[in-house]
């Protein structure tokens, strides 16, 4: 992925299954030996460099697809001298990270923090979409694109009314003189879901009472009131 620009930073989840590559013996890492694979092969990757870079350069340029690359040399019958190139840039590439994964504690959270996001995303969706357990049945590709753009719009909206509530709620405990940890502030997300009502009734009024920003009121516990006013 460097060579593209790119950054691939995905969670390891079973590091034992992982392998380390390298253009030496795996006897020369002491301990490590055990971790490593087969040695890589530098004359290949060094023979083929050149179509290396065109087939990157035509990927960075959008001219053709990866899917459609993966395609082409996976239709030869032996395995391509190409594609072998490919997949020891590829050891290169994940041994390097690899490697900072040992290494990096902040690169393990950061990594399963994102992950959770996704995994969170993915669970208000599939909340979301509880008609007919979640399976979009219909045959025609139109109908289940525009299925697929209402879930997409239902959970965007989920997430716009966290935000905003979340956003008034500190700045109504700024406003009390509460001081918060912007550190915490990192870690709250607009993807929870539990009060909001996505089965049963829903009851549509004219009555409810909004700010000048088309806000309701924030529900504040008479707890936290009497703590306040102390």
């Amino acid at each position: 992925m460097d060579l593209l620009g790119l950054d691939f930073e995905p969670r390891i989840p079973r590091l034992s299954d992982r392998r380390l590559y390298s253009f030496e013996p795996p006897k020369r890492y002491g301990r490590l030996a055990p971790l490593f694979g087969n040695r890589l092969n530098r004359d290949l990757i060094v023979n083929h460099w050149p179509d290396i870079h065109r087939v990157i350069r035509a990927m960075r340029d959008r001219t053709i697809t990866p899917s459609l690359i993966l395609k082409k040399l996976s239709a030869y019958r032996q395995q391509n001298s190409l594609a072998a190139a490919l997949r020891e840039v590829g050891r290169i590439e994940r041994t390097l990270f690899t490697l900072r994964w040992f290494k990096d504690p902040a690169l393990r959270q950061l990594v399963t923090g994102e992950l959770n996001k996704g995994e969170a995303r993915n669970s208000l969706a599939r909340a979301v979409a509880f008609h007919r357990l979640g399976r979009f049945r219909d045959r025609g590709i139109e109908n289940q694109q525009m299925r697929a753009a209402a879930l997409n719009l239902v959970t965007a909206a989920i997430i716009l009314f966290n935000c905003r509530y979340l956003d008034r709620a500190v700045s109504e405990l700024g406003s009390r003189g509460v001081k918060i940890d912007p550190a915490l502030l990192s870690q709250l997300s607009p993807l929870g879901w539990d009060r909001i009502n996505l089965t049963g009734d829903y009851v549509w009024s004219d009555g409810i009472e909004l700010d000048a920003d088309g806000l309701m009121p924030l529900r504040i516990p008479d707890s936290y009131r009497e703590s306040m006013s102390r």
